[in-house]
């Protein structure tokens, strides 16, 4: 008996060994890189610009930046999922091409680049093997060259004016009116209510055209009966997904503000790695910058709160 009584004590701590060891791998394999931007100055009331894709006139959401040295005018995509500021290798190897002495890189590059008086800058930005030539003879052209995470969070507070569509990363601190939320690895969770339930919703302005996304069950019991379905392909890093949305009729409570939801989503081919992280972080949904339409939204990681005006 004593024999067994070991081995069971043994094959018990084993468990707790690996569920452990098991814990830290994943935390430290998704815990975001040290922040290495350099922040100056404040952006007040920069013009953002929307991106339609296949009817949805709200797919993506621009910030206008200026590489330093180079008079034009380029894009990155404010996308509040990615934990760090990227740059698309493609999209800036044709920059270079034609700015040589202004844009040198390797597995990283050391860029500064402006949004209005905001300066930013870092020498281990990392590049992501995406994005398509720079049209830079034409001077209407959208040249998108990366996006920018919540890593500039940590370093100011940014309000996103969605009723006159601008943006702005300042210092000043407000004092009233906020909830709170967490920030965890760079990650925004924000505390809602839908009619009597309580829910954890990560907002990521990288899905700028949904809504609410929920897993199939809940988008059952919120979208109207009958209602016709959507079905889009998404876009996920170069990942297909498929999109499938209803519409809906129901409220998000943020705070003291409440919110209409008219159209609930749910993403078909998400990998089980992705849906045990989210179920880890005991996230319940996804919102993105649409559910903000005509509302002023207010982010503050510092002390990890929001506003919804």
């Amino acid at each position: 008996m004593k024999i067994i009584k070991k081995i069971v004590l043994a094959f018990v701590a084993l468990i707790v060994l690996s569920l452990i060891g098991g814990y830290f791998y994943f935390d430290r394999k998704f815990s975001p890189p040290e922040n290495y931007l350099k922040v100056s100055g404040n952006a007040e009331n920069a013009s953002v610009k929307w991106v339609s894709d296949e009817g949805n006139p709200y797919a993506a959401l621009l910030l206008p930046v200026e590489l330093k040295g180079i008079k034009k005018t380029f894009y990155m995509q404010l996308d509040f999922g990615s934990p760090i500021t990227v740059f698309y290798k493609k999209s800036l190897q044709s920059v270079q091409e034609k700015f040589p002495s202004q844009i040198d890189f390797k597995e990283d590059v050391s860029l500064n680049f402006k949004v209005k008086n905001l300066s930013i800058s870092s020498k281990k930005f990392q590049l992501l093997d995406y994005g398509k030539k720079a049209d830079l003879d034409n001077p209407n052209s959208v040249n998108i060259i990366g996006t920018i995470g919540t890593d500039l969070l940590e370093k100011r507070i940014v309000s996103l004016n969605f009723i006159n569509n601008t943006c702005s990363f300042t210092e000043n601190e407000i004092e009233n009116g906020f909830t709170k939320f967490e920030f965890k690895k760079r990650k925004l969770l924000f505390p809602a209510k839908i009619e009597n339930q309580d829910l954890k919703l990560l907002y990521d302005s990288g899905t700028s055209g949904y809504e609410l996304i929920i897993n199939k069950e809940e988008w059952q019991k919120y979208k109207l009966k009958n209602s016709k379905l959507k079905v889009e392909k998404g876009n996920s890093w170069g990942n297909v997904l498929t999109v499938i949305s209803a519409s809906a009729n129901k409220k998000m409570q943020f705070g003291d503000t409440q919110l209409k939801i008219s159209e609930v989503t749910y993403v078909e081919g998400v990998s089980k790695m992705q849906t045990f992280l989210m179920k880890r972080s005991g996230m319940q949904g996804m919102i993105g910058n649409k559910i903000f339409l005509n509302h002023k939204l207010i982010i503050d990681c510092k002390n990890e709160r929001f506003k919804v005006e």
